[in-house]
Formats: C-alpha cells, structure tokens, sequence
C-alpha cells in the first residue's frame, strides 16, 4: 500500500513538472533592480546549447574551444539591456547575436551580432561593433583577458558599451525581438556573469 502511495505520488509529481511547466532562469523572479540571471556558474539551466561546440562549466565560467554552436535563450526578448562579461584568446571568434526569430538558423542576416572577432579579415565589424549595421566607435583588442558587454536593445535603438566605452551608437529596425546566442566559432571562448532586465 505504501509502495502504492509512493509510485502514484511520483505519477502526479512527473505530469505537475511536464515540459511546458518546467521553470527556466528567464521565469525565476527578478531582482530588486529588475534583473535576471541567465548564468552565474552554476549550471546551464537558462540556456540551451546548439551545434557541437564542447561548451564546459568551470567555476563561474561557461567555455568552449572546439566545435562550433551556441548557447542559446529559452525565451525570446524585445527590449532589454544584457550585460555579460567574456574572455577570449588572440584568435578567437565569437559573439553575442540578439533578436534571432528561430534558433534554428542565428546568423548575422537573421539577428544583430554584436562581435567579438579581433582578428575579422574585414576590420569594419571587428570586435565591438554590430555586424554589417554598425563599426565600432572605439577599436579595442580583447584576447587575453576579461572583458563586459552592456547591451541595449530599446525599439529601434542599438547601444553596445565594451569595458565602459560607448561602441556603438544607432538606430536599425531589421529586428524587433527574439533569442540571444552567445557564439562558439573559434579559438578559446568564455563566458560568465550573463544577467538580462526588460525595458
């Protein structure tokens, strides 16, 4: 009878926690300020990784160095500002891609990208600026240390701060809303303190 009791209180457990009612980081409470953490280190619960980069939690830190592929939101966002902080080897490539309608295809011609490529071929979207929108205001160089992006997405404005300089400044309405990604293309890339608040 007691076994009984156990196995239908399981039953009701699984059927209260099915997929569509399983709480992911985005539907947690915020804090005070509105925020939200989609990762702070311990786990991936509020991100979901596509293609085959070998992505590893590690302390505080979410980091790939081979494959390539993202790891993409749970929920789709139209105003916000993100803020997350990534370290990156000389020839790194990477970014952050806002606004993707599907997470099937996150590419510069579906999303924003907001680069981190030091080394791009093309200098004209390096690291910092928008590709294929916006060249960076300010040219910095990355590779080898910790650095923060505060991102903004407030209807048709675009502001992307590196390390506390403004680098991007503009106005674009390819896209209203959608996923984030953060990119693993090459070299050594790390993530860690990745929070979002609504506008």
């Amino acid at each position: 009878m007691r076994s009984t009791m156990f196995l239908l209180w399981g039953m009701s457990l699984l059927a209260a926690c099915s997929e569509g009612d399983m709480p992911a980081a985005q539907n947690m409470a915020a804090d005070a300020d509105g925020w939200m953490t989609l990762f702070d280190g311990s786990g991936l619960d509020a991100l979901t990784p596509t293609g085959d980069a070998n992505w590893m939690v590690e302390g505080e830190t979410v980091g790939a160095d081979s494959g390539n592929g993202m790891l993409v939101t749970h929920d789709q966002y139209a105003d916000f500002e993100l803020e997350a902080e990534f370290w990156v080897d000389v020839p790194a490539n990477s970014g952050i891609f806002i606004r993707c309608p599907t997470t099937e295809t996150i590419d510069a011609a579906s999303c924003y990208e907001v680069n981190i490529f030091d080394t791009r071929a093309d200098q004209t979207y390096r690291t910092g600026g928008i590709v294929d929108v916006a060249a960076p205001l300010v040219l910095m160089n990355t590779g080898g240390r910790w650095n923060r992006y505060e991102i903004m997405a407030d209807g048709s404005h675009l502001r992307v701060v590196l390390n506390g300089e403004v680098v991007v400044d503009t106005n674009d309405d390819k896209h209203s809303s959608g996923y984030i990604g953060f990119q693993y293309g090459a070299g050594i890339v790390k993530f860690r303190n990745i929070r979002i608040r609504s506008l």
